[in-house]
């Protein structure tokens, strides 16, 4: 009778450990968190506290037992493995699960992409408004050359370095981590095979940059870009001043100009290439990769001298001689006149 009594207890016994540990399986391993829609996007910036990580978490989160899951945090030692990042929620979880990732910063990457840009600055606001270091920080950091002339860069050039594309980047990426990534990406592009072409030529990447910026400045019909190339090459190689209206525009730093004045070319500026032989100091924006392209591919002719149609189809009349060259000009001033276009 004893022994059954004994039994019976230890059965009890088993049962309670049985439903305990049923408990605490469902509460660390159950789904316990939800977003509270669709998706939550949790922000945990670089020097985060335990108790600022715990406030995001718990006012972005439903959390259905937040005693539970600051118990589990701590006996999984998150307070001292704090990572910061984004991180985003978009579907139930268990406690282990998101303090698994937290603490493993597995976050999730943003997707910046940039083009049409002109400027450092314009490159910082855009990047600045998805990761962490703030437009100001990049600007800083690219502002000190010290930052990357061991790597050949000054800051007329700087700019270079970004090849419009999209990428992925950690929220958390620091103004040197964006540097080291983008010259990352900058050597991967400038493979052997664009590196050779552009030896073939007599220029080096950053002269290619320089030509493909103002190239796709002055062309809106991308099948014109190598032939527009090729003229400014001839140039080079003959010479002559590269006379190009982007590089004004730039130097006068106005970009509505339509029409460049004769007065215009008298800016006192290393970009003026109507006073300066060569190639003016850096790109006068960010250089597309089909521009850097049509100048690594750019046709083998003699025309010397390009004027824009006067139909304004977009499309150029290409000249060998000067006096043919002014003939073109001159009937595209005439339309330029006669649609009161001054400026």
């Amino acid at each position: 009778m004893k022994n059954k009594k004994i039994l019976i207890i230890l059965s009890g016994s088993g049962l309670l450990i049985l439903i305990l540990l049923i408990v605490i399986y469902r509460n660390v391993f159950g789904i316990n968190i939800l977003p509270g829609r669709n998706q939550q996007v949790l922000y945990i910036p670089t020097g985060s506290s335990y108790e600022q990580v715990m406030d995001t978490l718990e006012s972005k989160l439903i959390i259905k037992n937040k005693n539970v899951f600051r118990w589990l945090a701590n006996k999984k030692h998150y307070p001292q493995l704090i990572k910061p990042g984004r991180y985003v929620v978009d579907k139930g979880l268990s406690y282990n699960s998101l303090i698994n990732r937290l603490r493993s910063a597995r976050q999730s990457p943003v997707k910046i992409t940039f083009s049409n840009v002109r400027t450092l600055n314009q490159i910082a606001g855009k990047i600045g408004k998805q990761i962490e270091a703030d437009s100001t920080q990049i600007i800083g950091f690219f502002s000190d050359e010290s930052n990357y002339d061991h790597d050949g860069f000054k800051k007329e050039n700087i700019i270079s370095l970004f090849i419009p594309n999209t990428y992925a980047f950690y929220w958390n990426t620091s103004a040197r981590e964006l540097y080291l990534r983008m010259l990352k990406e900058y050597s991967l592009f400038w493979n052997d095979q664009r590196l050779s072409k552009a030896k073939e030529k007599g220029l080096d990447p950053k002269e290619v940059t320089i030509l493909a910026s103002i190239i796709d400045d002055e062309v809106t019909k991308p099948a014109e870009k190598p032939r527009i190339a090729g003229v400014y090459l001839n140039r080079l190689k003959r010479g002559i001043p590269l006379q190009a209206c982007p590089t004004i525009k730039f130097a006068l730093n106005d970009f509505t100009i339509t029409r460049v004045l004769k007065k215009y070319l008298e800016v006192d500026s290393p970009y003026n290439t109507y006073k300066h032989y060569g190639f003016p100091p850096g790109p006068i924006g960010c250089a597309t990769i089909e521009g850097i392209d049509a100048v690594l591919n750019a046709e083998q002719h003699d025309f010397i001298f390009f004027a824009a149609k006067a139909d304004f189809s977009g499309y150029h009349n290409f000249s060998r001689t000067l006096s043919e060259h002014n003939h073109y000009a001159m009937l595209y001033q005439k339309e330029l006149d006669k649609r009161k276009i001054f400026k």
